[in-house]
């Protein structure tokens, strides 16, 4: 798999703003880049949810070693994701 993109899964009917002000997010998935467009998640994240009710967390490791999700998040990431990354 090529790059991977962060994604907030929100509480129902929740969206982030425009000061970047989070709503509740209950989890933080992984899923592959579509190929043709690689801005885009591929249609299911690791986990196999569905990545279409998501919102893009615009998150990337900026250097070696960091966490593949963002850092304030450590207790909400998604462990299958996790457990599926790291056996890429």
């Amino acid at each position: 798999m090529g790059s991977i993109i962060v994604l907030f899964e929100l509480e129902p009917d929740q969206t982030i703003g425009l000061e970047g002000v989070e709503p509740a997010v209950l989890l933080v998935h992984a899923a592959g880049a579509d190929p043709d467009v690689p801005e885009d998640p591929l249609p299911r994240t690791l986990c196999q949810k569905d990545t279409a009710p998501m919102e893009h967390s615009h998150y990337s490791p900026s250097r070696p070693g960091e966490p593949w999700y963002p850092p304030q998040f450590y207790d909400r990431r998604c462990r299958e994701c996790e457990t599926v990354l790291r056996s890429l």
